[in-house]
């Protein structure tokens, strides 16, 4: 099996969990309910599994994997618009989960947070293909060769802080590329905190 067949395989096993955790909670309980706990499952298979696989690697390894992880522009636009989406339906719960059970917020909550690391995580795995893929080291790392570790450093500062640390960019390409990461990270990174501030108050008043 192709490393780029076990980036496919590893996506279609995380979908088909998902898809399962749904139909599962959507039966026994509520079809919506079902769909968030279906996105919040496919979304920590699918991360838990990428990380885990690919946070090992050396710099060697690293370059050699870089453009089969990346999973295209179209398909990563696609991925990050249905977390944006989800994050908003996360959102949603939470606010009119009024008397319902506490889960019914946490749930919210968890798809909320489960689209804010996909969308990390995307742009981790974005960023290291754009970096092998150019002439010319576009960020600078330092003396030494990155690793996946590095670019989880950088996409998840990025998600936190919503600027550069201590890792320079070189190219209008990827400045271009963090300029679209750091908005919507500010627009997830606002929902994810709404979505906490209401889950705190209705424990509160309950």
């Amino acid at each position: 099996m192709t490393r780029r067949s076990r980036r496919l395989f590893r996506l279609t096993l995380s979908v088909a969990v998902g898809v399962a955790v749904m139909l599962l909670v959507g039966l026994t309980a509520r079809i919506d309910l079902g769909i968030a706990a279906g996105w919040a499952t496919f979304v920590a298979v699918y991360c838990t599994w990428t990380w885990a696989r690919l946070w090992p690697l050396d710099a060697v390894r690293t370059a050699e994997h870089s453009r089969e992880e990346d999973p295209g522009r179209g398909l990563a636009d696609v991925i990050l618009i249905v977390a944006s989406i989800a994050s908003v339906a996360g959102m949603g719960f939470v606010l009119v989960a009024g008397d319902r059970p506490v889960s019914t917020a946490a749930l919210g909550v968890a798809c909320v947070v489960a689209s804010w690391v996909l969308v990390h995580t995307i742009y981790g795995i974005r960023y290291a293909d754009l970096y092998f893929s150019s002439p010319e080291p576009p960020i600078d790392f330092g003396d030494e060769p990155p690793r996946y570790s590095d670019f989880a450093y950088l996409t998840f500062c990025l998600g936190m802080t919503f600027q550069i640390s201590d890792t320079n960019l070189r190219t209008n390409r990827l400045r271009v590329t963090v300029l679209g990461h750091t908005l919507l990270s500010y627009f997830l990174g606002a929902v994810v905190l709404a979505a906490t501030v209401n889950l705190v108050s209705g424990l509160a008043a309950s």
